[in-house]
């Protein structure tokens, strides 16, 4: 009886894990309206490698040059999501991201909040990492809050909508409504607050994108193509007046998650967390306090 047992144990954990997190009751997303490209952003760099085509936003990376884009105003908070499909196949070296920064502002000491896409082999899957800098961490000598995901569904082959909010108070990113991660402010040194960008890119960092810079972006695949749709910016432009407040994920308006959501977190950050900074001995934690 007992190998049957734990047959049938293993059997209900695998197919748990493979349908995904539970659900966290609530859908931030409906609360904001989608927008087109044009309304929100525009190009930044790369521009032959950029296609707008009836509300689908198409960037790719040849041998030649990436791509990126750049929102038109800058934000003191806010909720940024875009729905994204990646390339299928060999990848690796290849990042395809969205992400908030306000690095042209300022150079050699900015602020950055990612969402990461880290391009993978033939036989491998994505890893999504999101990463938090501010102050100049992500600046020379890097001090990274990453945490790297392996998603519960295959990001190739359908668009799945990826968030990121961010309040004077906490960050908190999500991948089709699912918080996959909080991130809440300490203290003033270990939480950005100054105002950010949001951007997009996709670009060769094959010194370090795929097992440490194990596996290089392989040319004779090109092009690595990422697509966008379905864009949202809700929050306070720093042009909005003092009173604009921020918005929540929560069903509240008071900020944090319901229990239902930190459910739903809890089982990404059991099923699907392949590395988090706090867990890594060969990390310095005094240079990562909220640990």
């Amino acid at each position: 009886m007992a190998p049957l047992l734990c047959l049938l144990i293993l059997m209900i954990t695998t197919c748990s894990v493979a349908q995904g997190p539970p659900s966290p009751g609530f859908s931030p997303s409906s609360k904001f309206s989608p927008i087109s490209f044009n309304q929100g952003f525009r190009n930044l760099w790369g521009s032959q490698h950029q296609t707008i085509d009836q509300g689908l936003l198409t960037i790719w990376l040849d041998s030649t040059s990436g791509s990126g884009f750049k929102s038109l105003k800058p934000y003191r908070s806010g909720f940024f999501s875009a729905a994204i499909k990646l390339q299928p196949g060999y990848t690796a070296g290849v990042i395809t991201s969205f992400y908030l920064s306000n690095n042209e502002d300022y150079p050699g000491n900015h602020d950055e909040i990612d969402i990461e896409f880290l391009g993978t082999t033939l036989d491998k899957p994505y890893t999504l990492q999101t990463n938090v800098y501010m102050k100049g961490s992500g600046d020379g000598r890097l001090i990274g809050r990453e945490v790297k995901i392996h998603l519960w569904f295959d990001p190739t082959k359908d668009f799945h909508n990826y968030a990121i909010l961010w309040t004077p108070d906490e960050i908190v990113f999500l991948v089709d409504d699912v918080p996959i991660r909080r991130y809440p402010r300490k203290n003033d040194a270990t939480f950005p607050a100054r105002p950010m960008w949001v951007y997009g890119s996709i670009w060769d960092a094959s010194t370090w994108a795929t097992e440490d810079g194990k596996y290089k972006a392989d040319y004779r695949y090109q092009p690595f193509i990422g697509r966008y749709k379905n864009f949202k910016l809700g929050g306070c432009t720093t042009d909005a007046a003092a009173s604009c407040r921020p918005p929540s994920v929560s069903p509240s308006s008071a900020g944090g998650l319901s229990q239902q959501q930190y459910s739903a977190m809890e089982s990404v950050q059991k099923n699907y967390v392949v590395y988090d900074y706090c867990q890594d001995p060969k990390r310095d934690h005094s240079q990562i306090p909220e640990c």
